[in-house]
């Protein structure tokens, strides 16, 4: 791969980590799709998959935190944000009370799940902001999510790139199976009990490409 192609790949896996590390808060982002893109873009890069992964579930982490803190914080705009949509703000307020006093075990799956899920993580974060007593776990339970979520799309993209013979079919691909899981993960969640605080944050903004990231 020439200096160019490299010079390409970077930018793509670049813009691919700051959308990650963005969505927390821009939840209408395409980081999934930005991310399949960066594995297709990085053909060729030893290891490159491997390091995105690794990019990408630190940024989705660290959004995780930078939202939560701001939350916690009261911040401004996040006031006004949640003013301005009340939809928001009772998915919010229906996240704090499901989750309030529930075991770790299932908090942790309820996570984990949002992050397929659209909107979901950030009005898991928004809520979290409000629990200062379950901070600490849910930054454990949001680094796990973060790696699975990290490792199912960049594994996703590269799959596609070793089955598919041109980068715009496998995107096209990657974009249908990944919508196809958050649905079904979104229909799992509404008929689970345990997870049936995740099934309503999908209901106002429907599917977005890959789904959210995490």
């Amino acid at each position: 791969m020439g200096s160019a192609a490299l010079l390409t790949a970077a930018g793509f896996c670049a813009l691919a980590v700051l959308a990650v590390l963005g969505d927390a808060f821009l939840p209408f982002l395409p980081s999934g799709t930005l991310v399949v893109l960066a594995v297709l873009k990085s053909e060729g890069v030893a290891g490159a998959p491997l390091v995105l992964a690794a990019a990408v579930a630190l940024a989705s982490f660290l959004g995780d935190v930078l939202l939560l803190k701001l939350a916690r914080r009261g911040a401004p705009f996040l006031r006004r944000r949640l003013a301005r949509r009340p939809h928001l703000a009772a998915s919010v307020r229906r996240v704090q009370h499901a989750l309030d006093g529930r075991t770790s075990r299932t908090a942790a799956t309820v996570v984990i799940v949002a992050r397929f899920v659209p909107g979901g993580r950030t009005v898991l974060d928004l809520a979290m902001g409000h629990l200062p007593h379950q901070s600490r776990a849910f930054l454990r339970w949001s680094a796990l999510s973060a790696l699975i979520w990290a490792g199912y799309i960049v594994a996703l993209g590269w799959l596609d790139l070793h089955v598919f013979s041109t980068v715009w079919l496998s995107l096209a691909v990657s974009s249908l199976a990944a919508t196809a899981v958050s649905t079904v993960v979104a229909r799992v969640a509404r008929r689970h009990r345990r997870l049936s605080v995740v099934a309503p944050l999908v209901e106002p903004a429907g599917p977005t490409p890959l789904g959210d990231a995490a």
